[in-house]
């Protein structure tokens, strides 16, 4: 058994993250604590704290991060259970299981690649179902979520504390349990003379808003729509690939400017933040009312369109409501967006937002820039989520997930 003091101040903590693409496991290792002077300025990529909270001004320090891909078969277990109106518990209770064996799995091994033993473990899950607000059923009104992916196995495997299932204690206290994400953005890259739009193109694509100077409380933060997950969907059902690489199917066609223009319309690109989206909004459904609505076009032409509503579902949220709602339009008080996930390999997909936010005056970074790999980003903050869990420390942005209070997220199973 692997002991862990509750006092230990610096700790190297693994983040787990499995996205709403079901594309396989991303584990970031991280070293968490210490101060400015602690000897890790070096090999860090932040340093801070929360104003107000009398927490110390801790250094983050990237020690490596690796990603593995679901088996063909999980993969096609786990998007057949998304949003699923049926399925067999006894199946669901399986993957659980076998979720948490993978995961385990990928942190043993990315600590032989990198040498490292990691103290903590913060393992997000792979979300199956996530409705933010409350509906009816049976006779009461009830939000709910689910992240699947047994903690008590990671913890048994590794042998040291998991935390896990982080998004129920921000709805519990009134939240949506989305975006999650913003605490590490506020950390990271909050600016006394800059403000920020940190945005992440996961499967679903979110953004959070960092006004020039703002405390916690300053900082709003919503989901766009999606990002990689109707591109994904479309160039597997047409091309039989699992993701456009590099973008390339959608740079050889042609935007169906009349298809895009329908679908910016939906429901959920005019509700105002803040809003969570999913596979609830835009799986299989979406994606098959979709391909219907572009007919017999080119199927370069179909990749090309589902890229280009990423994008510019993107940048019409920034506009509608960041910049407008900021009351400086048409003059953006925000000088930068700082991009990561995995939309940042699509060069398509980029080069249409740039576009698309040079009229705002807002142009792209990298969260590459600032030391922090693109493709590490969720499951850094994931590492992160789970050290201020142990330290006891809420770690949700109430006024990113619409939370009546701050809450300390998570729940922990010991080796």
């Amino acid at each position: 058994m692997h002991s862990l003091p509750i006092n230990k101040a610096t700790m190297i903590v693994a983040g787990v993250m499995s996205g709403t693409s079901a594309d396989g496991i991303n584990v970031a290792l991280v070293r968490i604590g210490g101060t400015q002077d602690s000897g890790l300025r070096d090999k860090s990529f932040g340093a801070a704290g929360i104003r107000g909270r009398g927490r110390p001004r801790h250094i983050f320090a990237l020690l490596g991060h690796a990603e593995y891909s679901y088996p063909a078969k999980v993969r096609a277990a786990v998007l057949s259970a998304m949003n699923a109106t049926r399925a067999s518990v006894a199946d669901l209770a399986r993957l659980n299981f076998l979720l948490g064996e993978l995961y385990a799995d990928a942190v043993l091994a990315t600590e032989r690649q990198f040498g490292v033993k990691a103290d903590l473990v913060g393992c997000h899950g792979q979300t199956l179902y996530h409705q933010g607000g409350a509906q009816g059923f049976l006779g009461r009104k009830v939000a709910a979520t689910w992240q699947t992916g047994e903690g008590a196995v990671v913890a048994a495997r590794v042998g040291v504390p998991v935390v896990s299932d982080f998004r129920p204690a921000d709805m519990a206290a009134g939240g949506k349990g989305a975006p999650l994400v913003p605490y590490l953005d506020y950390l990271l890259f909050r600016d006394p003379k800059i403000g920020r739009v940190v945005q992440n193109i996961g499967g679903i694509a979110n953004l959070t808003v960092i006004p020039a100077g703002a405390d916690v409380g300053g900082v709003f933060a919503f989901d766009t729509g999606p990002g990689n997950m109707v591109i994904d969907a479309v160039t597997e059902s047409l091309f039989g690939r699992a993701f456009d690489r590099g973008g390339k199917i959608g740079a050889s066609g042609k935007v169906l400017e009349s298809v895009l223009e329908q679908t910016l319309r939906s429901k959920f690109f005019r509700a105002k933040p803040p809003k969570t989206a999913g596979r609830e909004e835009f799986g299989r459904e979406f994606v098959g009312r979709f391909l219907r609505q572009c007919g017999r076009a080119r199927k370069q032409d179909v990749v090309a369109t589902a890229t280009a509503l990423t994008a510019r579902s993107i940048a019409d949220a920034v506009r509608r409501f960041v910049i407008e709602k900021s009351g400086a339009a048409p003059k953006s008080p925000f000088r930068e967006m700082i991009l990561s996930g995995g939309g940042t390999r699509n060069a398509t997909l980029v080069g249409m937002l740039a576009a698309g936010l040079a009229p705002l005056g807002v142009p792209l970074r990298f969260s590459d820039e600032f030391g922090l790999p693109s493709e590490a980003k969720e499951a850094v903050a994931f590492a992160v989520l789970a050290y201020e869990t142990w330290n006891r420390r809420p770690s949700n942005v109430p006024s990113a997930t619409g939370a009546k209070r701050a809450a300390v997220l998570g729940k922990i199973s010991y080796a």
